[in-house]
C-alpha cells in the first residue's frame, strides 16, 4: 500500500544520501506520516527532515529537497501511485496519489479483510516479551494492569507482522520478600486461632494476608500451631506463593493475558544455572571480590558502577538471578528478547544489558521497556497503592469497575514512558467523551447499517470486489476521501508501532477513524435511493468496519455489533 510504499522510498533515500555523503544519520525506525488538513498540502505529508536538521547541522528544506530527488529516481516510484511530491513551509514533505489509488485501497481491505494491514516483516524470528513478572507477595495492581496490557498489545503487533512470538512470566518464588511473606502469612494464620504476634514492620500487612491465611486454615486445620515457627516458614512460604500465584493467574485470564511459560527464579538454582552463568562470567574475566564481596565490572560495560552478585554472607542477589535467567532465554534461541518493566527498574537496565554483553550476547538483541506509574483517580485524588500496607486497588477492583475492554483501552492511550491518569468515571460513561465507547460505538453503528442494508435487499458483504472504480468514483466528499486516506494509513500505523514498541498508536489511531466515521454518518446518507451511490458508500463503511475491529483485536479490545 501506498503509505507504505512512501516510507520505503523515503528509508531508501536515506541509506542513498548516507552512503554518498550528503547525510550522516542512518534512516530510523520508522517514518512519521500524516494526513495534512487541507488537500492543498496533499495526501500524505511527512516531518522527516525537520526532526533531521539539527542532527544532521543541514537547513530542513535542503534536506527535503535531497530526499525528493532521490525519491524519484528510486525505482519504486513508478509503481508508487505517487503523483507528485512538494515541499512546503520550514521542509515538509507533502505527496499528492493518484486517484486510482483510493478505489485499490478499498477493493484490498474487502479482499484481505481481517489480514489487511499485517506484514511479513518478521520472518518468522522467534520473539519473547517477558511482561507482568510481579512478585508472587500480593494480589495484581493497576500499574501491573499497565504492563499486562502493553506487553499483551506488543506481542498481537509483533505477531501482526510476522514475528513467532512467545509470551513469559518471570516469578521472584524466593530471597528475602518471599520469607517475609511467609512470616507474614504464618503469624496472621496464628491471629485465626486467638494467638497473637506482631506482623514485622517490613512484613506484609494487607488484608488478603488473611485471606491467604484462612485458605491454609480450611485446607489443613491447626495442624502449625504447634512447634517453633522456623519450622513452619518454609510451608507457609511456598504455600502463600502458589496460593497467590493462583489469584494473579486468575485475574490475568479474566483481563484476556495468556502466558506461554511462567518462569520460576527457584528453578536457576535448582538447575545449577545461577552457579553456571557466574562460572561463565569469571572466564570472561569480569568477576572480582571485594570486601568479601563478589562483583560483576560492569562499569567496563557501560554501568555506572560494579555490581554485587553473592554477599559477603554468601547470599546471592537478585542480580545474580537475572544474570542466569538472560542467559537461559538467550540459550532457548530467541532471536530477540523484549522485557517490559516498571518503573521502578529504569536503573536495572544498564546492568542488565551490560551482564549480557559479558557473557558474549548481543546486547542489541534485548530490548527493555520501562513503563511509567499508573495514578488512579477517585473525586480527583490519587489512590495509594502501596502492596504492603495493603492500601492498594487492585486489578480486579478496576476491571470490576470498569469492564476489561474499557481498562485495556485506557492503559494502552499514552506512551508507556509517561506517567498515565486513569480516570474511572470517564471509563465507566457511555458518551463521546469516553475513547473506547467512542470507538467501539463506530463498530457497532456499523453493524447496524449493514443491518439495514440488508434489511433494505442490498447485500454489502458481497459488492466490494464488485464495485468497479467509476462506481468508487462516486465517493467524492471531502469527508469520504478523508476516511479513505486514513484507512490507507493503517499498515503503515501498525508497522510503526511494531517497530518503536508503541501500541498507543492504534488507539489514537481509532480515535482519528471513529471521529471522521462518525461525522460523515451525520453528513451524509449512506443508504440512499441511487443504488450505484449506496454501494460505494457501503463499500466504504465497510472497509471501515474490518479496520476497526482488527486494530481493536490488536488491543486486546472487543469489537460489539450491537451497544
Amino acid at each position: 500500500m501506498t503509505p507504505t510504499t512512501i516510507e520505503m522510498l523515503l528509508k531508501d533515500a536515506l541509506l542513498t544520501a548516507q552512503k554518498s555523503g550528503l547525510l550522516k544519520a542512518a534512516p530510523p525506525e520508522a517514518i512519521p506520516l500524516e494526513v495534512p488538513k487541507s488537500d492543498a498540502y496533499g495526501d500524505f505529508a511527512t516531518p522527516i527532515a525537520l526532526s533531521l536538521s539539527q542532527a544532521e547541522g543541514c537547513p530542513p528544506r535542503k534536506i527535503a529537497q535531497y530526499l525528493t530527488d532521490l525519491c524519484k529516481t528510486s525505482a519504486l516510484f513508478e509503481s508508487s501511485r505517487i503523483d507528485k511530491i512538494e515541499i512546503a513551509g520550514p521542509g515538509y514533505l507533502n505527496f499528492f496519489l493518484q486517484d486510482a489509488y483510493w478505489h485499490l485501497c478499498l477493493q484490498a481491505i474487502h479482499r484481505e479483510g481481517s489480514n489487511y494491514g499485517r506484514a511479513m516483516v518478521g520472518n518468522g524470528k522467534r520473539v519473547q516479551v517477558e511482561f507482568v513478572s510481579a512478585n508472587p507477595t500480593g494480589p495484581l495492581h493497576v500499574a501491573h494492569g499497565r504492563a499486562a496490557a502493553l506487553g499483551d498489545a506488543i506481542a498481537r503487533l509483533l505477531q501482526a507482522t510476522g514475528h513467532t512470538v512467545e509470551r513469559e512470566y518471570y516469578i521472584n518464588d524466593i530471597g528475602g520478600q518471599m520469607a517475609l511473606l511467609g512470616q507474614s502469612t504464618y503469624r496472621r494464620y496464628l491471629s485465626l486461632y486467638g494467638r497473637t504476634l506482631p506482623l514485622a514492620p517490613e512484613g506484609y500487612h494487607g488484608a488478603y494476608i488473611a485471606d491467604i491465611a484462612k485458605v491454609i486454615r480450611e485446607a489443613d486445620g491447626d495442624r502449625y500451631l504447634s512447634g517453633p515457627e522456623e519450622a513452619h516458614l518454609t510451608f507457609f512460604t511456598s504455600q502463600s506463593c502458589k496460593i497467590l500465584l493462583g489469584w494473579i493467574k486468575r485475574d490475568l485470564e479474566q483481563f484476556g493475558i495468556h502466558f506461554d511459560n511462567f518462569f520460576s527464579e527457584a528453578g536457576l538454582y535448582a538447575n545449577n544455572e545461577v552457579a553456571s552463568a557466574l562460572a561463565l562470567l569469571r572466564t570472561k574475566g569480569v568477576l572480582c571480590e571485594r570486601d568479601g564481596a563478589l562483583w560483576v565490572t560492569t562499569t567496563r560495560l557501560g554501568d555506572d558502577k560494579d555490581r554485587v552478585v553473592v554477599r559477603s554472607n554468601g547470599e546471592h542477589t537478585y542480580f545474580a538471578s537475572d544474570i542466569a535467567y538472560h542467559r537461559n532465554k538467550f540459550n532457548r534461541g530467541f532471536d530477540r528478547l523484549i522485557n517490559i518493566w516498571g518503573a521502578d527498574h529504569h536503573g536495572y537496565v544498564a546492568r542488565v544489558k551490560a551482564a549480557v554483553a559479558a557473557m558474549g550476547e548481543d546486547p542489541g538483541r534485548l530490548h527493555i521497556l520501562v513503563h511509567q506509574n499508573v495514578s488512579l483517580l477517585r473525586d480527583g485524588k490519587p489512590v495509594p497503592m502501596s502492596k504492603r500496607s495493603g492500601e492498594f486497588v487492585s486489578l480486579k477492583e478496576v476491571i470490576s469497575e470498569v469492564g476489561v475492554d474499557a481498562a485495556r483501552f485506557f492503559f494502552l492511550m499514552r506512551r508507556s514512558n509517561t506517567a498515565l491518569d486513569f480516570d474511572l468515571e470517564l471509563a465507566k460513561k457511555t458518551s463521546q467523551e469516553n475513547p473506547v465507547y467512542y470507538v467501539q460505538y463506530a463498530h457497532a453503528r456499523l453493524c447496524s447499517i449493514m443491518r439495514m442494508a440488508e434489511a433494505a435487499g442490498v447485500k454489502p458483504d458481497s459488492t466490494p470486489d464488485n464495485v468497479t472504480s467509476d462506481v468508487l468514483l462516486l465517493l467524492k466528499f471531502p469527508e469520504e476521501c478523508a476516511l479513505m486516506k486514513q484507512l490507507a494509513l493503517y499498515p503503515s500505523v501498525i508497522l510503526g508501532a511494531t517497530e518503536a514498541l508503541e501500541p498507543h498508536r492504534l488507539t489514537f489511531y481509532l480515535q482519528t477513524l471513529a471521529g471522521l466515521l462518525h461525522r460523515y454518518y451525520f453528513q451524509r446518507r449512506i443508504i440512499t435511493d441511487d443504488a450505484r451511490l449506496t454501494q460505494a458508500r457501503l463499500a466504504l463503511v465497510g472497509a471501515v468496519r474490518i479496520v476497526v475491529k482488527t486494530a481493536l483485536d490488536l488491543l486486546g479490545v472487543r469489537a460489539p455489533e450491537t451497544m
